[in-house]
């Protein structure tokens, strides 16, 4: 590694991480992949273990030590020109705007994702975050997936990306663990053909989700369940009870897509309408439903086949 000492603010080594706001990040550094920044050293080291490539690092002069091994599996890997750019943690609080959670950051190439096809070809139960804008909700989903052995994740196009900081930091790193993939024009193409704009208007988002992505998982045998409170939602533990009796049982479920909405509203009417099935989670002393990332880490456990 090659270590480097900063001391201005304006550094533009570390723009990355100082100037630039996420969606900088993913479009203008690296205009093919785009950069994410990965947060604490546990992140960034399930990064690396996912064979996420890293750019540079920024590091508090006290974890410097402590982060050794790490830094010499980088250089084994991706060679020794890889800069850490090191601060004070006074520094540091200067550079980013707040203390760093757990001293270290760093940039790393993007990759590019695989298309809703090839991410659910053998998968048995997937999930879909549909427009779910908190990241910390985005997170914790990918987190209670990763632990409750979801087998992917699809995300729409307006959701919250999977790699933005704070969502990273708050699954402790299993975003480079579950397989997910974006619902969009390029990974439901079936030739993978090229597309002119990374931007596409709230209607151009309405022909890829929910009809045309709701037909590739039909297309691919999913059963697809909304998880929202309608007057002919079915309760949970009917659900579990489909996926469990028997393949010869004419309302057998063998493969489950789970589909949770955003915070507030819940999933969009037009979703509703076209999936195969409303489940609820019973609720009791008048709570009408749960928090996406309770009810999700709820429905995954309650459909797990580790308990089924």
């Amino acid at each position: 590694m090659r270590i480097i000492n900063i001391e201005s603010v304006n550094d533009e080594r570390v723009a990355a991480y100082v100037s630039l706001t996420e969606a900088q990040l993913r479009n203008r550094l690296e205009p093919e992949k785009g950069i994410f920044i990965a947060e604490s050293p546990k992140v960034i080291d399930r990064a690396l273990a996912a064979g996420r490539e890293p750019v540079s690092l920024l590091v508090e002069e006290p974890w410097l030590a402590g982060m050794q091994d790490m830094f010499d599996r980088i250089d084994k890997r991706w060679g020794k020109d890889v800069p850490v750019y090191v601060a004070s943690p006074a520094q540091l609080k200067k550079l980013t705007g707040y203390r760093l959670h757990r001293g270290a950051l760093a940039a790393m190439r993007r990759w590019k994702l695989p298309t809703v096809r090839e991410l659910c070809k053998d998968a048995r139960r997937i999930a879909v975050m549909e427009n779910i804008v908190d990241h910390t909700n985005v997170g914790a989903l990918m987190r209670s997936a990763a632990a409750l052995d979801v087998d992917a994740v699809l995300v729409t196009p307006s959701c919250g990306d999977p790699l933005y900081r704070r969502a990273a930091r708050v699954s402790m790193g299993t975003v480079f663990q579950v397989p997910w993939t974006r619902i969009d024009e390029e990974t439901l193409s079936q030739q993978g053909e090229d597309i002119e704009s990374e931007k596409h208007t709230k209607e151009e988002d309405r022909k890829y989700w929910p009809v045309r992505g709701l037909e590739e998982l039909h297309n691919l045998g999913f059963t697809t369940v909304a998880m929202a409170l309608t007057d002919d939602s079915i309760s949970l533990d009917e659900l579990t009870r489909r996926l469990n009796n028997a393949e010869t049982e004419f309302d057998h479920i063998d493969k489950l897509a789970l589909v949770f909405g955003t915070e507030g509203d819940g999933l969009s009417h037009r979703t509703i309408a076209n999936t195969d099935l409303t489940v609820k989670i019973p609720m009791s002393n008048g709570v009408d439903s749960l928090n996406v990332a309770a009810s999700s880490a709820v429905a995954f456990y309650a459909t797990s086949p580790r308990r089924n």
